[in-house]
């Protein structure tokens, strides 16, 4: 079943009196419990289009249908209560969290805002979102600035999960890591996707990346989506111009499947 639908969404902007198109009619489904990976070069538009369906952004023109609903028109307490179902994991994890907070805050502020379980169980709470992530439950008393960049991921995915989402988005959430530290989130991401049924739309220009995770890809370039299609096709026999120059920056990209995250690596 369609969870998301994205219709002829458009943004611009000014910048130093020159007129940018950042997004130029993009149009795209994502189904349930699936991964749509995003590619392309760097000012291609991804970003942006992931600030836009956060509601970071406003859209110039077009439409965004999420669980049925017309999520760009949503206000009010209604855009609070569904915001809980789309939850977004930064590259910048550090930058994402208050470095003065502790683990545990950080975990609790979503527990709270969206009344998910009540004041006296949000510690057994905070601490199962940290051991499902990987992370030991002691880790709560910690702060942000303790924890290695992994960590920090980590603790990124535990507070994306606490809403329940049906909806994740990641921004190059694991462009910043190191090869082995990547493996594993990729990994943990998978397996979150198979239990809870979570739907991920995951922004990266790196395909390798991609091809691990996704079970289709769109190509952006220059604020519109050129090609899309299974992850296979796209990378194995690759249409467009712009997604024959991302793999061809590629080094190597080795076979495998969204449930084989280990065996995908440049």
């Amino acid at each position: 079943m369609t969870l998301l639908t994205v219709d002829g969404l458009t943004k611009s902007y000014m910048n130093h009196g020159r007129h940018i198109t950042a997004l130029d009619g993009v149009s795209f489904t994502l189904a349930e419990g699936q991964t749509l990976g995003l590619a392309g070069a760097s000012g291609s538009g991804k970003s942006t289009l992931a600030r836009v369906l956060l509601r970071l952004l406003a859209a110039d023109a077009g439409q965004v249908h999420f669980s049925g609903e017309d999520w760009l028109a949503l206000s009010g307490s209604r855009l609070r209560q569904q915001r809980r179902g789309m939850q977004m994991v930064f590259q910048d994890v550090l930058g994402a969290f208050n470095p003065r907070a502790t683990v545990g805050s950080v975990l609790e502020d979503p527990l709270r805002i969206h009344d998910i379980v009540e004041r006296a169980k949000r510690s057994r709470e905070i601490a199962g979102l940290l051991e499902r992530v990987g992370l030991p439950g002691s880790y709560a008393g910690r702060s942000i600035r303790e924890l290695s960049g992994g960590q920090r991921q980590r603790v990124a995915i535990a507070r994306a999960i606490a809403t329940r989402p049906s909806l994740i988005v990641l921004d190059e959430a694991v462009s910043a890591l190191d090869a082995s530290v990547r493996r594993r989130i990729l990994e943990l991401l998978v397996e979150l996707q198979q239990e809870r049924g979570i739907a991920y739309l995951f922004i990266s220009h790196d395909l390798a990346v991609l091809r691990a995770v996704s079970h289709r890809i769109a190509i952006m370039h220059e604020g519109r989506i050129v090609e899309t299609g299974p992850a296979d096709a796209v990378i194995g026999n690759p249409q467009s111009a712009a997604a024959k120059a991302l793999i061809a920056a590629v080094p190597r990209l080795v076979t495998g499947t969204p449930t084989e995250p280990d065996a995908s690596h440049p």
